[in-house]
């Protein structure tokens, strides 16, 4: 140990005396190791750590294993149960001794006005109690709060929420809290360390599930079997497993299917209903859509960071190996003397250590700054989220391996060439660098061409995804962006009658079209990248057979207009259309290419398919617009019906109100305020931007060009420095034969020339190998791409032909200094 901590402080002085080596190599390590940890952190977050309650190894859950089809409402994020199907597994489950049902939702805190939105779940009674969670104050929600025709009196709030709506205020049980207009009491609240088990997520409160009849009394999910919005959790029995209560749940899966049977489902439903396996999966880590979504584009992220960190650490064993170089005259008269070669190599390594030992401090600290910075990037106004990056032994055992396998990579192989030859036959030849011969810079050569070779895939792929999202930035999307506010009204707390709602919807409209500034306004069911979408079978007129699914949608007049899409053909929707004449529809052109197979759509009519014993009635289409995205800038164009809002069935008490103007954002928004309370100032109102809900669906696509190329960038300056100290050290050997060569005669230049000759094998030889690795790669990031095949020839080209001008450069640097030798000073140089 005397002798280990002699050789560190050897290696801090001479690191030391090097502060410009020092401060690079620790700075590169720190961005590479850095950024590794980053990205682990956020894997490790969102896929790795189990969720924070009581034994969560020894949680699961209930769903459908193979979900290969499905029909219905689907109204929550985990939508794997509806509440028959939850009812029967709670009676027929044997492997869990307890299991409750579970759902998210929103609610609005405000009584009339903008909406303050609240992010809340509804739990069954044994929610908390399987989970193992205890209250901070008061009592948590018990099977005596959720019984059937319970009263909307219970509901508990998060620890943050009681921080930041109560001011932690101890006398918060007992006290009133309204949720969309009902008023709850809190019967207490949960632990800090508590955030739901939905990671990436919070919750604010937590109701009953019973109070369904209560909040959404218009559609009771309670008794719709064709409502999907459940998810299960439980845990199970001692001496069960996740594999045991599986097979338990597949046997009575018949029996389950066959008492909840939609009545809503036709023939062909039935049987694809009655296909369906039930299954029992792990759920100690939670649940998680972010997970989903972000999972591929995280590992490969974690890949192209270690890439990075390969070509640095490379890129320091090429430094180490020149220090070393610079050193061997020293090291072979200490050997001569007497010191053996383990004893060399560890003194050498320990400046490794040391190295290592300050990236990665400097990384961990890096570490949090961007992972936060990452979950920034996936972030939106409407939906923060919430990961807890702490660090854990995962993160740390990550991150120490990341530190030991950089020590040993950049560190070792320089410390064993540098001891490596024998002292007699330096000590003899007398000339400076025969140790670092043909040998020695055979391995600085594999070095560099291994950098050029590990560049052109990180080049590439950051080059793919550039272009991936200019390609969506710049696609026509069939609307305009740009000038329009989508105004959400919710008049439900008026308790109108159904055949009002209508016309309070076409006054509502004609209001906020008289606004000063206000260009053009519309009303509608869904809009483009809201968040919600509805599709049906559609059958042709003279057909049993179903034509294919479309998406459908409710408009008022004008519509097309105020989004800027094109009315192709016939006409829009105006006063004839009434709930008493004929049905009317506009279809788009991606429902004549698919549905009507081309033909002229014009006076063509058709179908829904509609609950056996419910009359089909017959739309007769008048109009085609262009087609436009609406849903997810990757999908292909979706066939759409549209039809007019006055011919809508069972109107909502709700709408959408397309606002197209030139004013500011806040002074419309004023506006509508002002308006709308002016017709009753109960109406809730939410402000949703529409180009910014566009932005936001291009996040991960966003990320991935981002850091992709920032990775490629850092790649191919890490290249160009490794080739630049690589060739410098080759002018720096060969001083006194190039000295010998201009003095007979060779010009500058063929000394420029013999440099980039041999710069150009290196170069190329990377070239080859990496277009090669780059392209048997490509087929990883297939599905993150838009536009683009991954091997792409133009991208694949742009990425040769700019890391060889990146090379070119950096070898012509050391080159030109070369030519400008005085021969009768190289010939004296040693």
């Amino acid at each position: 140990m005397s002798s280990f901590w002699k050789d560190l402080r050897y290696g801090f002085r001479a690191l030391r005396l090097s502060p410009g080596f020092t401060l690079i190599a620790t700075l590169t390590l720190a961005l590479g190791i850095g950024a590794n940890t980053a990205i682990f952190q956020l894997i490790d977050s969102i896929r790795l750590r189990s969720i924070p309650v009581k034994n969560p190894q020894e949680l699961g859950t209930i769903r459908i294993a193979d979900r290969h089809w499905g029909s219905g409402q689907f109204s929550s994020q985990y939508s794997q149960l509806s509440f028959p199907i939850w009812e029967q597994i709670r009676k027929r489950q044997e492997g869990f001794a307890e299991i409750a049902a579970w759902s998210d939702q929103r609610f609005n805190l405000a009584t009339g006005g903008e909406v303050r939105k609240a992010k809340g779940i509804r739990v069954s009674g044994d929610f908390f109690h399987v989970l193992g969670v205890e209250p901070v104050l008061g009592r948590l929600i018990g099977p005596e709060d959720d019984q059937p025709a319970c009263a909307a009196s219970a509901a508990n709030i998060s620890y943050a929420f009681w921080q930041r709506n109560f001011g932690g205020d101890p006398s918060v049980v007992g006290k009133p809290l309204t949720l969309d207009g009902i008023s709850f009491v809190v019967l207490g609240v949960t632990p800090p360390g508590f955030n739901g088990i939905s990671v990436g997520d919070t919750f604010d409160v937590a109701v009953p599930l019973c109070v369904e009849p209560i909040l959404s009394p218009r559609n009771n999910r309670l008794t719709l079997r064709h409502a999907w919005w459940l998810a299960s959790i439980g845990r199970l029995k001692p001496g069960w497993t996740i594999a045991r209560a599986n097979a338990q749940i597949k046997a009575v899966t018949p029996a389950i299917l066959q008492e909840t049977i939609p009545p809503v489902y036709d023939a062909a439903g039935v049987k694809k209903y009655l296909e369906y396996k039930f299954g029992a999966f792990s759920a100690s880590t939670g649940f998680s859509e972010l997970r989903e979504d972000s999972e591929t584009p995280l590992w490969l992220l974690l890949g192209i960071s270690g890439l990075v960190l390969l070509i640095a650490c490379a890129n320091l064993a090429n430094l180490m190996l020149a220090r070393a170089s610079a050193r061997e005259r020293q090291i072979t008269i200490r050997r001569a003397l007497g010191a053996s070669r383990w004893r060399m190599i560890r003194e050498l390594l320990s400046e490794s250590l040391l190295l290592a030992v300050a990236g990665t401090v400097c990384g961990l600290f890096l570490a949090f700054a961007i992972s936060r910075m990452l979950v920034a990037l996936i972030s939106t106004q409407q939906n923060q989220i919430f990961l807890d990056l702490g660090m854990d032994w995962r993160v740390l055992t990550f991150t120490t391996a990341l530190a030991v396998l950089t020590t040993v990579f950049f560190g070792l192989a320089p410390a064993v060439r540098a001891t490596r030859a024998e002292p007699a036959t330096l000590l003899q030849s007398g000339s400076r660098g025969m140790s670092g011969g043909r040998e020695r810079f055979s391995l600085r050569r594999i070095l560099v061409v291994s950098q050029v070779a590990v560049s052109v895939v990180l080049l590439m792929g950051a080059l793919l995804f550039v272009r991936s999202l200019r390609n969506l930035t710049t696609l026509n999307v069939g609307f305009q962006q740009s000038g329009i506010l989508v105004t959400n009204v919710d008049f439900q707390c008026l308790h109108l009658p159904e055949e009002r709602f209508t016309e309070y919807k076409r006054d509502l409209v004609k209001r906020v079209q008289a606004i000063p500034g206000v260009e053009s306004a519309a009303n509608a069911m869904l809009v483009p990248f809201g968040g919600s979408a509805w599709n049906e079978d559609v059958l042709l007129e003279g057909s049993d057979t179903d034509a294919g699914v479309v998406w459908l949608n409710y408009l008022g007049p004008g519509y097309f207009q105020v989004i800027g899409t094109p009315l192709l053909t016939g006409r829009d929707f105006d006063d004839r259309d009434t709930a008493t004449s004929g049905k009317v529809a506009i279809v788009n052109q991606a429902f004549v290419r698919k549905i009507l197979k081309g033909a002229d759509p014009l006076g063509k009519r058709f179908r829904i398919h509609e609950p056996p014993g419910k009359p089909r009635p017959l739309y007769e289409i008048v109009g085609v617009a262009a087609d436009n995205k609406f849903q997810d800038m990757h999908e292909e164009f979706l066939p759409f019906m549209y039809f007019p809002a006055t011919q809508q069935e069972h109107p909502a008490p709700d709408d959408l109100i397309l606002v197209r103007s030139s004013l500011p954002l806040t002074s419309l928004m004023a506006s509508l305020k002002q308006t709308v309370a002016g017709v009753n100032p109960s109406i809730d109102l939410e402000f949703l931007v529409f180009k910014t809900r566009i932005h936001n669906s291009l996040l991960q696509d966003e990320l991935m060009a981002t850091l992709s190329g920032f990775f490629g960038f850092l790649a191919a300056l890490l290249a160009a420095i490794g080739l630049y100290g690589v060739i410098s050290y080759m002018v720096l050997q060969r001083t006194k034969e190039i000295g010998i060569r201009m003095a007979v005669g060779a010009g500058r230049a063929d000394v420029v020339g013999m440099i980039l000759k041999e710069a150009g094998i290196l170069t190329i030889a990377g070239l080859v190998i990496g277009t090669t690795l780059a392209l048997a790669s490509a087929q990883v990031v297939k599905s993150l791409l838009y536009g683009l095949k991954p091997r792409d020839p133009l991208t694949m080209v742009l990425a040769v032909v700019t890391l060889a001008a990146v090379a070119a450069l950096a070898s012509f640097l050391p080159a030109y200094r070369a030519s400008r030798l005085d021969p009768l000073k190289a010939l004296h140089y040693e």
